[in-house]
C-alpha cells in the first residue's frame, strides 16, 4: 500500500503524520510506502518545522530527512490512500481529482479515530503548544488505520 499525508504547507502536520505512520507500519511488519505533501508550494524543499522535528523526536521518530513538496495531480495515480488533515485540504485535493476513483482515495485522517465526525487536525503553526496535541491525534488515527489490517 502507498499512503500520502497532506496538509497545507507540508512542514507541520503531514510530516508528523508521515513519521508516525511509518513507525506504525514498521512495527506491524508491513512493507508499505508513506510520503507527505502540502497543497501549497511555499515551503517546497524545506525540512519540517523545527517544532514538528522536536515533537517527533520526543517520541523516538526522526523526520529530519523529510523535505516539503507540493501535492500534484499525479499523486492520485501513485498513491492508494490520500489522508488529508482538514476540510480545506480535502477541498483543495478533491479539486484536482479527475474521476471518482481519484476522489475515493481521499479521506480525512481523523475519520479513522473519530468515524463520521469529519474532524480536522488543527494547524499548530501559530501555537507552539499545539504540536504535542497534534501528534497525539495523529498517533491515534494512524493506529486506528493500521491495527485492523494487522489483526484481520
Amino acid at each position: 500500500m502507498k499512503i500520502l499525508m497532506v496538509c497545507l504547507g507540508n512542514i507541520c502536520r503531514s510530516p508528523l503524520a508521515e513519521g508516525i505512520m511509518k513507525q506504525k507500519i514498521r512495527e506491524a511488519g508491513f512493507d508499505w510506502e508513506v510520503d507527505s505533501a502540502g497543497t501549497g508550494h511555499w515551503h517546497a524543499g524545506q525540512q519540517p518545522d523545527r517544532r514538528s522535528i522536536v515533537t517527533a523526536g520526543q517520541h523516538g521518530i526522526d523526520i529530519t530527512e523529510q523535505r516539503a513538496r507540493q501535492f500534484q495531480g499525479a499523486d492520485f495515480e501513485r498513491f492508494d490512500k490520500i489522508f488529508v488533515m482538514d476540510t480545506e485540504n480535502l477541498r483543495n485535493v478533491l479539486r484536482l481529482a479527475r474521476n471518482e476513483e481519484h476522489r475515493a482515495k481521499v479521506e480525512l485522517i481523523l475519520d479513522y479515530s473519530h468515524p463520521g465526525q469529519d474532524r480536522s487536525v488543527p494547524d499548530p503553526y501559530y501555537d507552539d503548544d499545539g504540536f504535542e496535541e497534534v501528534f497525539q491525534m495523529l498517533d491515534r488515527a494512524c493506529e486506528a488505520f493500521v491495527l485492523p489490517r494487522k489483526n484481520p
